[in-house]
């Protein structure tokens, strides 16, 4: 569902929760903690064209795991942040460390701890399974699931407002490009 994506050619930030937006949401655990988090290649891939194309990509966690350590380094991503209660702080302190408008960052969440952010991002976006209120407080709501495509919508909507995603497609029709999944 798509409401007001004008401002997805202003974004300079794409942020994203973890558990519901990167992954289906579901908690594998131990008795020595976190087994796995299974990861949608086709999301790893938008976030890489977004890193390529000069979109920042952060993660911002209520949880800590070495999983997420493993994902982010192997995407590229070197914005991560874990074990954090008030997600729209960090948001608002990328912005200003990054000299960032507010309309020039998107945040993608999926549950109510996410709201805050979803509030101060330029553009808010949900996976389709979000709860209710965040798909209400969100500008877009992707077709796919967290953790099964959401992202690559994300990632595609703004790398097609920014008029880079016939680009990076007529790149990868002359070779392949090295990009992480």
């Amino acid at each position: 569902m798509e409401r007001n994506v004008k401002n997805a050619s202003k974004i300079k930030l794409l942020a994203l929760d973890v558990d519901g937006v990167l992954t289906d949401g579901s908690l594998n655990i131990g008795a020595e903690g976190e087994l796995f988090k299974a990861f949608n290649a086709r999301d790893g891939l938008g976030l890489s064209c977004l890193l390529r194309s000069g979109v920042r990509v952060a993660i911002i966690t209520g949880r800590k795991s070495a999983i997420i350590h493993r994902r982010a380094e192997e995407l590229g991503i070197t914005e991560l942040y874990e074990g954090i209660k008030d997600k729209r702080k960090i948001l608002a302190d990328l912005a200003a460390a990054g000299g960032l408008e507010q309309d020039e960052i998107a945040y993608m969440g999926d549950d109510l701890n996410d709201l805050p952010a979803l509030l101060y991002a330029g553009l808010a976006c949900a996976p389709a399974d979000a709860a209710p209120e965040v798909i209400s407080a969100s500008s877009f709501v992707a077709a796919n699931n967290g953790g099964r495509g959401a992202v690559r919508e994300a990632a595609e909507l703004i790398l097609k407002a920014q008029g880079k995603w016939n680009e990076i497609v007529n790149a990868y029709m002359k070779q392949g490009q090295g990009d992480s999944q």
